[in-house]
């Protein structure tokens, strides 16, 4: 029997810069597997700073989830989920509504929580 255990993640705060303890926490999995998926993923391309740490923004956080969701929710394997995140004859392979509701949702929280501060 299948079970659909989702982990339901935080918001995405209003932030220009993510660490990796922060990126990890805000994709519920461990630093060392976001180091993991950068040699994977190609379009995962994080901002390297003082003394080669590591900085995300905030559509590498997205990036990050939709990763984790398409291993972790959607049971692809690394290559498979590579694969699905592949531009295919110029297109880019279209998203499922679940994927596209997670995004639209973090988005939204991103934006609510950003607004009216400068």
């Amino acid at each position: 029997m299948a079970t659909t255990n989702k982990l339901e993640l935080p918001a995405i705060p209003p932030k220009r810069y993510f660490t990796i303890g922060e990126v990890a926490e805000l994709a519920g999995v461990k630093p060392h597997v976001l180091r993991y998926w950068e040699q994977e993923f190609s379009q995962l391309k994080q901002v390297k700073r003082r003394g080669n740490r590591r900085y995300y923004q905030h559509h590498e956080v997205l990036l990050v989830r939709r990763i984790r969701g398409l291993l972790y929710d959607d049971g692809f394997t690394i290559s498979g989920a590579r694969q699905r995140m592949t531009v295919e004859d110029g297109q880019p392979v279209p998203a499922t509504a679940e994927e596209v509701r997670r995004e639209l949702e973090s988005i939204l929280d991103w934006l609510n929580a950003g607004i009216g501060k400068a």
